[in-house]
């Protein structure tokens, strides 16, 4: 089946109180125009033509490596209106899919229900609510074909006892609506042209519509306020992570855990609450996630503990590493397996080799440490000088005592020691002691300053 896919992303969003316009707002880190995309994209052979108006420029630049089309509807005329715009990149003999750039939650696999039940003549996404106040109501006749969608304000009192309702998405051959669409009319209270009217008109031509029922409403629940992108935001994320406990992993709370990306675990690992996971993150066998942490393109191999409060970013971490609590793994990081990154430890672009460990108050940054390195409590490796950065080297089976600046460039041979309090500016040679300090003095007889009178 060819697919045209026609996204209405034209709207304001006037509730939502924001210069960004509707569709560029994010659910689960994705805009939500972004999401409806990725999910036509989805169905097969696909032309996609997004509609924009509002914050035009904005919705072209945000997508403009992403393969579709865009047509500007300049007025706001009504849905019918704004997909005629869409009319000139129908494909013959194409099946029309009309989605809702503000609707990011539909499943392809429902869409694909609608597709095949549009062979012939239109197609109807519906949706069967609790409580349907305030939207069109789905009449059907009795062998179950669409007879009308009637508003609620033009509902009779059985009408209204009707729990299904229309969502506005649409399948439909192309011939149809290249036919029906100009030919609509705004003789309503609003003065727009509805894309509801190629129901009436399939009717009142004997083209049967056929409607396709959601399973979940969420699915064709659209976005209008910050509330409704909440609520839909936690529904996406309980979807999530009852994919991930599915799968096999621990969630402490399934209630308290963000993914905003692509989160892919492997066995038996295990997430505290309060975590944010962004862009793509892998996770290991065995794998623990302390809680409160940020993890962001990064990978964590198997047996790996992440300590409470910690930030992963575009790092690598071994097997059977423990970063944190309170560490911050900046990009370019490489943890080798068994190396240990502790508390208030920063890094950044830096080589962590196999078993070494950087456990206190310290920063490694431009650095690359060999294996068995121990490097002391508030170590810093002074990279920056201003306008350039520079690297540290420290060989395998260093010890850097606790409160040394290691002013790069700068090499730290194999087995060397620095001892504690130390200012390193030149190369330590393998197994040297490095010895930086002023020399102590002790003095006899000091009398404490006293508080003048």
């Amino acid at each position: 089946m060819t697919i045209d896919v026609v996204i209405l992303a034209a709207g304001k969003g006037t509730r939502m109180r924001s210069d960004l316009p509707k569709v560029l707002h994010p659910i689960a880190g994705v805009p939500m125009l972004g999401r409806v995309i990725d999910t036509a994209k989805s169905l097969g052979d696909v032309a996609i033509t997004v509609v924009i108006g509002h914050g035009a420029e904005l919705v072209r630049e945000r997508f403009a490596d992403s393969g579709v089309q865009f047509v500007e509807q300049s007025e706001q005329l009504g849905t019918g209106h704004a997909v005629a715009q869409a009319i000139p990149n129908f494909r013959t003999g194409s099946t029309v899919l009309v989605l809702y750039g503000d609707v990011p939650l539909v499943k392809a696999t429902t869409l694909q229900h609608l597709l095949k039940a549009s062979s012939s003549g239109p197609a109807l996404l519906s949706v069967v609510m609790d409580d349907p106040s305030g939207y069109g109501r789905i009449v059907r006749d009795e062998s179950d074909k669409v007879l009308a969608i009637v508003e609620q304000k033009d509902a009779d009192a059985e009408t209204l006892r009707i729990t299904e309702i229309n969502s506005g998405i649409l399948a439909a051959p192309a011939d149809l609506l290249t036919q029906w669409l100009p030919e609509l009319s705004n003789d309503n209270a609003q003065g727009e042209y509805y894309l509801t009217d190629v129901i009436a008109r399939s009717v009142s031509e004997n083209i049967d519509v056929i409607g396709v029922i959601a399973d979940d409403p969420d699915e064709v629940a659209g976005v209008n306020s910050r509330a409704q992108q909440a609520e839909l935001e936690r529904a996406l994320q309980r979807e999530l992570a009852e994919a991930l406990m599915v799968s096999g992993v621990t969630l402490l709370d399934p209630a308290r855990i963000d993914i905003r990306g692509q989160l892919e675990c492997d066995s038996d690992v295990s997430i505290d609450i309060n975590c944010i996971f962004e862009g793509r993150v892998k996770l290991g066998a065995g794998v623990k996630i302390g809680p409160n942490c940020l993890l962001k393109n990064c990978e964590l191999a198997a047996g790996t503990v992440l300590e409470a409060n910690s930030i992963v970013e575009d790092a690598m971490v071994g097997e059977a590493c423990t970063v944190g609590p309170f560490a911050r793994l900046r990009p370019g990081t490489e943890l080798a397996n068994g190396a240990k990154v502790g508390n208030f430890v920063e890094t950044k672009k830096a080589k962590i080799g196999l078993g070494s460990k950087v456990n206190h108050l310290s920063y490694i940054g431009d650095a690359e440490v060999g294996e068995g390195v121990n490097i002391g409590a508030g170590t810093i490796t002074c990279n920056y000088d201003g306008v350039n950065k520079s690297k540290t080297v420290i060989g395998d089976g260093a010890f850097i005592g606790s409160n040394s600046a290691l002013v790069a460039p700068v090499e730290i041979g194999a087995g060397a020691t620095v001892g504690a309090g130390s200012t390193i500016t030149r190369e330590v040679s393998a197994d040297e002691l490095a010895v930086a300090r002023g020399k102590q003095r002790n003095i006899s007889g000091w009398q404490r300053p006293t508080k003048k009178n």
